[in-house]
Parts: C-alpha cells; structure tokens; sequence
C-alpha cells in the first residue's frame, strides 16, 4: 500500500468519516436537435409542460423524504428549485423558441436555461452564484424526463463509501442514503452552497474546494476525511486512524455540549452580555432561529422576494411575509435590511440597467432611491408588519450623511400615506443602517446621529476597504480580517456609535467566524448575527471569554502592522479558550 497523502480543502459539514471512495460523474446528456411541423408545435409545448410537471412531483417527494430525514426547515431549500420550475420568463421563453424557431422542446429548453446558469455563474455575489448550481440541478431534471430516462440516484455499496465528485447539485446530495454513505468530498462548492447547508443537515461530514481530487483518487481507495479542519487522508496511517477514533468520540461529546447550550446566555466570564442573533433569508428558516439558541434575527435579507419572478412583490404580499417573521419571532426582534440588490444581482422583475462596474454601481439603497415607489411600497409593508412583533428597519450601503437622510424622508412619505389611509403602523420603528463603505466608517459619528444601531457588513467592507474582489481567488488573500486597517476601521465604528448612545453589531461572515470572536469582543461590538448553523458555537466561544484579555488583543492589534501578527494573537486566544471547537 502506498504511503499516507495529504489533501486541504474547506470543511462545510462537521465529522469524521473513514471509507473507501466512490468517484461520482455527472452524466451529461446528448440533446438530440430536430424541426418540429407547425402542426406539433402544440404537443411540443404540452410535451414541455408535462417535464414540469414531472420534474415538480420528483422535486416534491425529493421534499417530504428530506422532511422525514432533516426537518422541514432544511427541506425547504427545495423551495428554490421548484420556483425554478415556476418561473414565467423561463416557461415564457421556451415556449416562444419553441414555437417561434420550431425546435423539439429538449433543444430549445437547454439554450434558455444555459444562458440562464450562465449569467448567474458571472455574477459578484456568492448567494446568487450559488444559485446557478440550483437551477443547473432543475435543468438536469427537466431533460431527463424530456428525454424519458430516470433520475441519478446516489449511494454507495456499503456503509463505509465516501462520494467523490466534481460537484454534487441539492438533490443529490437529499438523494444521499446515510445507512450507505459517509461524507462526500468535492472539488468544487462552498460553505454557502445549498448542498453545503444539506450536508449539516443530514449529518454528513464534507469538505469542499479540493482542486483535482478526482484525479488525484481512485475508486476503491481508502480516505479519511475530517470535516472539522477541512483534511482528507488518502490511505490514512494506523497513527492517524488511532488520532481520529479518539477524536471522533471527543467532537461526539462537544456537540453534546453545545446542545446544552441553547437557552443559555452570551455571557462573557466576566458578566458582559452580547446579543447572539440569526441571519436569515425566506420564512421557512424560521424554526432554525429557535432551535439554535439565537435571540432574535440580526439579518432578514428581503432582495430574494424579488427573485424568480417577472413583477416584483406588491405591498400585501410583502406585508404578510414580514408579519410572519414578526409574529414568529416575538418578543424577540428582527432586523429587516431594505432591498439590497443592483447591477450584480439580476432580477427579470426590476429594470436595473447594464453596469461596467456593478459592485460600484446602482445598487442597494442607490437603487431605492431613484425608484422610490418600489422603495415605499417595501417600507409601507415593513411599517404596517412592526405592530405584529418587535421589528427593526435597516438601510443598507449607506454612504454618506445625505443619502441616509434622503431615506429617512421616504420613511417618513410612506408613513404618512399610512396615516391617510387609517393603517396602524409603529410610528417610532427603530431605524439603523449597514456600515459596508469605508465612507460611511469614516463619517460614522455624523451617522450615529440619525440612527438607532449600526449593523457592520464586514463581507462589503473588507472588499471596499482593501480595493479587493472577494470573488477573485488570484486576490483572495488580501480579503484579510487580520489586515491592520480592519481593526482600525471596526474601532472608529464601534467608537462613534457608543459616543452617540447607539449600539453597533456586525452581520458579515466574521460574526460566525470563532477565531475573530477575541477581537470583536474586545472592540466592544454588542450584537452578533451569524448564520443560525454557527450560533452554538459562537456562543460557546463568548463564554469562554473575558473583557480584559479580549481588550488587551485590540490594543496590540491597533499597534500592531503585521495581519501574521493580529492573527496570531487572536487565533490564539481563541485555540487556547475554545480549542475543542477547532
């Protein structure tokens, strides 16, 4: 046998898991091309509907198996998958080449949707990027019953089989038998993928990003993967199988642990309490908020109501979504952030225009205010929703005092034609806005003025401050929260925010991340949202910590001129604190 290998990749889903591998091909399907007579355009459409409808029912089933498996709130990530099938300008679209260039529905149904998976693929935005993979999935499904062939159905063997693919889509991954597969490992994929979110939820350990590793294994071959630290061992050592049994049976004891952790509080050792809140984006992860142990929604993302459709939502639509979160929710409060969308997220229900640049372009609070009938018919809907539950407003990309206040004005013009029309809303709503533009960090005490809280977009605001695509991968390492000028920018925030009497929290990826959790309890931050996955461990992390040690590494991070440095020390505290986590 030959010797051990090491591999990396990204850990997505926690556990350990020992097996032989099985390499997964996506079978791609020859599309068979033909003109249809005039006289069959109409059973070439009804043949179409009928791949919908088949596709819906699989999709369907696909729902209650992961239902019975994982909960209802992790099955809902189909939910996407069958608006796919739902979608006007894509049926619309098919139908017209259809009959417009009379071509069998199989041909003309994968041109649309390629150009569909493709414009998302290009987009700035891990979300929507993600997205593509979803509709690829649909896709997939739509020309197997097209063609009359049945679906892929993974499984291993036996027990002891880890999948090894180029990618795996949603539904593969809900099709997995856990009696038959112990992880699966991927070269493609990330931590915000629907297959990701999956794969925790089914128990699954998974790493992702492993450039190659198909290549570089065979069927047959024996792995160890830890979903923990992201390692995959390619004929594992009896010294390291020995270190992972011991391991396995230590993390089974963590998660035990964090379980216990649900109602407790966010305390520091030392008595100072942070508010742990969930980041959220439909209504049906609304089960996850509670049983994470999170006190309330710190992000709820209201753009993907605007997704998959050709008209966007009107005010009653809008108005009954929010009073659902509300009323779920309450006592405990939600932040709704206003819609936050523009040139690098395409909707067929909104005209955004074509950008060079989009990621600076008209998006976000931008777009809301040159269309301000649309920006107050959401702001009408959030008011009329706040006497159902404790709801928070929130602007996002704000970046300079002007704009805030232009906002502020529509507020007040969508809370005045509620006036006139005899609805009750919550007149003094609390209102706060995104700090994601440097601009807005440096102008944060004039801000604070008109505000209540401060929510900081650490995703944005690490790309603009560094100049940085946090897409690019040839850059990728100057997206650095370690970067000197980070904890100098969260320090003036956090400053002007207190000085002023507001609070401030932070809603990026670096609320969820437990090696920074040192820092940004020692800035002072007194909200964090992090996804309701992560929420257990965030906590676990602030009660492992105290003020003063936490203070002191901010004030060698604000001295300090090396990110290795900041790094350290903060990964430090952390390993040395709540080491068990890592």
């Amino acid at each position: 046998m030959a010797g051990e290998r090491i591999f990396q990749g990204t850990p997505v889903a926690p556990g350990i898991a020992e097996g032989k591998v099985l390499i997964h091909f996506q079978e791609e399907e020859v599309i068979p091309f033909r003109d249809v007579p005039e006289s069959e355009l109409d059973a070439e459409v009804t043949r179409f509907e009928g791949a919908l409808l088949a596709t819906r029912k699989e999709l369907q089933e696909l729902q209650v198996r992961l239902t019975e498996s994982a909960g209802a709130g992790d099955a809902s990530i189909f939910d996407a998958h069958l608006l796919v099938l739902e979608d006007p300008s894509l049926i619309d679209e098919v139908n017209k080449g259809i009959r417009t260039h009379r071509h069998n529905a199989e041909f003309v149904f994968q041109g649309v949707s390629h150009h569909f998976i493709k414009t998302l693929s290009a987009i700035d935005d891990a979300y929507l990027r993600e997205r593509a993979l979803d509709l690829e999935d649909v896709a997939r499904r739509v020309i197997r019953h097209l063609l009359g062939k049945s679906g892929q159905r993974l499984s291993g063997h036996d027990r002891n089989h880890i999948i090894v693919a180029d990618e795996l889509t949603p539904s593969d991954t809900a099709t997995l038998n856990r009696g038959n597969v112990a992880g699966f490992v991927t070269e493609k994929g990330s931590k915000t993928s629907h297959t990701a979110i999956m794969a925790r939820a089914l128990a699954i350990p998974a790493i992702v990003g492993i450039e190659g590793i198909c290549d570089s294994l065979e069927n047959g071959d024996v792995i160890l993967i830890d979903g923990y630290s992201g390692k995959l061992f390619l004929n594992p050592s009896p010294e390291t199988l020995y270190v992972y049994q011991q391991l396995a049976q230590e993390k089974e004891h963590i998660e035990e642990g964090l379980e216990t952790l649900r109602e407790s509080d966010s305390t520091t050792l030392d008595g100072r309490h942070i508010i742990l809140s969930a980041n959220i984006e439909l209504p049906e992860e609304l089960d996850d908020v509670a049983s994470c142990g999170a006190e309330g929604i710190g992000l709820y993302r209201t753009e993907f109501l605007y997704f998959n459709r050709s008209t966007p939502p009107d005010e009653e639509e809008q108005y009954a979504i929010y009073r659902q979160v509300a009323e779920r929710i309450a006592p405990q409060s939600v932040i709704i952030r206003t819609l936050d969308i523009g040139g690098d997220k395409p909707t067929e229900c909104l005209d955004l225009g074509e950008e060079e640049n989009p990621f600076l372009g008209c998006r976000a609070i931008r777009f809301c205010l040159l269309n301000p009938e649309i920006f107050k018919t959401q702001l009408r809907a959030i008011l009329r929703a706040s006497v159902h539950g404790h709801l928070r407003l929130m602007f996002p990309m704000i970046s300079g005092r002007e704009e805030l206040l232009h906002a502020k004005s529509l507020l007040e013009e969508a809370m005045e034609e509620l006036r006139a029309r005899g609805e009750p809303f919550q007149a003094d709503i609390e209102l706060g806005v995104m700090i994601e533009v440097p601009s807005a960090a440096i102008i944060a005490d004039l801000l604070a003025k008109e505000v209540k809280f401060f929510s900081i977009g650490t995703n944005d605001l690490l790309q603009y401050l560094m100049a940085a695509d946090r897409g690019n991968e040839r850059i990728a390492h100057l997206h650095d929260a370690a970067h000197p000028a980070v904890t100098r920018v969260l320090k003036v925030i956090v400053d002007a925010a207190h000085a002023a009497g507001i609070w401030v929290g932070v809603c990026g990826e670096l609320a969820g991340d437990i090696e920074f959790t040192p820092l940004l309890v020692g800035l002072g931050i007194d909200e964090l949202s992090a996804s309701a996955a992560l929420v257990p461990r965030v906590k676990k992390a602030i009660r492992s910590l105290d003020l003063p040690a936490c203070q002191e590494l901010v004030s060698h991070a604000l001295s300090g001129d090396r990110a290795v440095e900041i790094y350290a020390r903060t990964t430090g505290i952390a390993r040395t604190r709540y080491g068990d986590l890592f």
